[in-house]
Parts: C-alpha cells; structure tokens; sequence
C-alpha cells in the first residue's frame, strides 16, 4: 500500500482525539485579533502626530521663521499646518470610531464590513498625508524660485551662458525629481507602517468570508 495512503489512514483514526474548533471560537479570535490591529493603527496615528508636532517645535527658530517671511510664507504655512493637524486629528478620531465598532461588533457581517471600512480610512489617511505633503512641497518651491535672493542670482548667472527656457525646464526637471523622490519614501514609509497593519486586517476578512452567517 503506497505510504500516503498509510498517512492518511493513521490521521483519520487520530482525528477523533483532536479538539475541533468551531464556528463562534474561530470568529472570537478574528475579532480580538481585528480588535488589536484597529487599535496599533490608531496608536500609531497618535504617535505620528506627535512626532509632527514635536519635529515642527523644535525646527521653528528664528531662522525658520525668517525664511517663511523671507518667501512670504510667513502667513500661509502657519495656517496650513494648523489645518493639516486639524484634519489629522479629524482621522485619528474615525480610527477610534473604527476601533469602538469592531470592538463592540458581535455578528460576522457586520465585523467584515468594520474592517473594510477601517481599511477605507487608512488609505484615504496615507493619500491625505501624501497630498499634503507634495502641495507643501511644490508651494515652497514655487516661493522659494520666486523670492530666494540665491536662486534669483543663480538664474542671472546661468541666464548668460544657457539659454532661460532651457535653464527653467533644467530648474523644473530638477524640482520634481525631489518632490517624487521625497514622496517615494515617505510612500515606503506609510508601506511598511500601515501596510503590515492592513494585510492582517485583509488576512482576517477573508478567513471571515468562509464563516457562514
């Protein structure tokens, strides 16, 4: 008799000795465990927010406060910070609503329908922060090519010997590889900080799919 054949008679006659799981025990730990994941995202959102806010306290110097008013930013970008924080916390209070909903979830559906719309916000959250992110960029670039007494005197050296169309588009090629560059990283970064975080998640909705309800 082939030997596979052996293998599975042995653990037919065993499986009687195995505790079998069922259907609420599987779902209790799929809860707990979305349970504990919504939660790290909304810690983790939390300590994000503060490390803005702590790397934004500790950079805004007179130096800072001067180049701000030295590219007539001094007005905007306070108030552009004020209102990307106020939107930040806006998130970090739907993940406590994620969490709460999950938390106090008691049927399958709607447990699956949590996760999904937790998995919704984190995303919108990362492409909030990635936005904002390159429009500040961009803004301080065009301010700073405007009103940058250093760049005004290297465009008047170059003028001389490249051509200004040439120079502007060698100039913009130049600004917007750092701008891609810094969003690729801080893309990565939002990757590995949620992106681990959400693939439980997923791994939890579909071992939910296969529970009846």
């Amino acid at each position: 008799m082939d030997e596979l054949e052996l293998l599975k008679k042995d653990w037919k006659k065993r499986e009687g000795s195995f505790h079998q799981i069922s259907e609420k025990e599987i779902y209790g730990m799929l809860h707990k465990g979305s349970s504990s994941i919504v939660k790290w995202i909304m810690i983790i959102s939390v300590l994000e927010l503060l490390l803005w806010l702590s790397i934004t306290f500790f950079t805004a110097d007179d130096q800072y406060l001067e180049t701000l008013e030295l590219y007539h930013l001094d007005t905007f970008m306070p108030i552009m910070s004020i209102i990307s924080y106020g939107v930040i916390i806006f998130f970090i209070f739907l993940f406590f609503k994620n969490y709460k909903a999950i938390n106090t979830t008691d049927n399958v559906k709607q447990l699956m329908q949590n996760i999904l719309k937790t998995r919704k916000t984190v995303k919108y959250y990362v492409w909030y922060n990635l936005g904002m992110i390159a429009i500040s960029m961009i803004i301080v670039f065009i301010f700073q090519f405007l009103y940058d007494p250093s760049i005004k005197k290297v465009i008047d050296n170059a003028s001389s010997n490249v051509d200004p169309n040439t120079f502007f588009c060698i100039m913009l090629l130049v600004y917007a590889a750092v701008i891609i560059i810094f969003i690729g990283l801080f893309w990565l970064f939002y990757r590995l900080l949620y992106g681990i975080l959400l693939h439980r998640l997923q791994k939890n909705y579909n071992e939910l799919k296969k529970i009846d309800f």
